[in-house]
């Protein structure tokens, strides 16, 4: 198949394959099975490495995640007058780095304490491995990526990737921009765009409560009435 027909079905056509089914699936998850809707913790099984793991795996993510929203998603008008292309990338690559490090070494103290266990690795679906595996992968890439973007620090290619998840943003896809990205961020963009995938039908749909409570700061106030 043609490298050019490849390449805009895998960034052009399945990104927004993901994204509606991510959409769907979990309006479809929370409506029918909202006793699924949960995390499945495995606390009361084994306690040990589950607080350090866990603790580190979130603080990391979450740095993770919302670095790749501004730094990706923020307009080259409100970044230019402070930071230029390779100081933008210099500082995605420093904070991006250090929060994968530490959001990788507590997945990998999930994982162990999950595989190792024989209680916890009976209880646990397939799916569970399958998302601890994925997300250890993806944060694998992540971090591959950085030596590489080491080699060419003029901002050229994290702006190829800016423009290009703003074309997905926008609905208005260029997946030609991918076509001389090196190999590792291209799994790393399908991957990403793959969790989103399967999320509605894991353990990783719980996300979006996470999203959720950002709405209990605005929750009216509680008023209780002694007896």
């Amino acid at each position: 198949m043609d490298q050019n027909v490849v390449n805009t079905l895998l960034f052009g056509i399945y990104p927004y394959v993901c994204l509606t089914i991510l959409l769907l699936g979990s309006l479809i998850r929370f409506d029918r099975e909202q006793y699924t809707w949960k995390s499945d913790s495995s606390q009361l099984l084994r306690r040990k490495l589950l607080r350090l793991g866990s603790n580190l795996f979130h603080f990391g993510i979450l740095i993770v995640v919302a670095g790749h929203f501004v730094g990706f998603l923020a307009p080259h008008w409100m970044v230019s007058p402070f930071l230029n292309a390779s100081q933008h990338q210099m500082l995605a690559m420093a904070a991006g780095g250090a929060a994968g490090i530490v959001a990788i070494v507590g997945l990998s103290i999930l994982a162990y304490r999950r595989l190792s266990d024989p209680r916890i690795r009976i209880n646990s679906a397939r799916a569970d491995i399958v998302v601890l595996i994925v997300l250890w992968v993806q944060l694998a890439l992540g971090l591959l990526t950085i030596p590489m973007s080491m080699s060419h620090m003029d901002g050229v290619m994290f702006e190829t990737l800016s423009d290009y998840v703003k074309g997905i943003v926008t609905l208005q896809p260029d997946a030609g921009l991918l076509l001389a990205v090196p190999l590792v961020y291209k799994i790393h963009i399908a991957l990403g765009f793959t969790i989103f995938l399967i999320s509605p039908f894991t353990r990783l749909v719980h996300i979006w409560s996470g999203v959720s409570t950002v709405g209990y700061l605005a929750r009216p106030q509680q008023i209780v009435r002694k007896r």
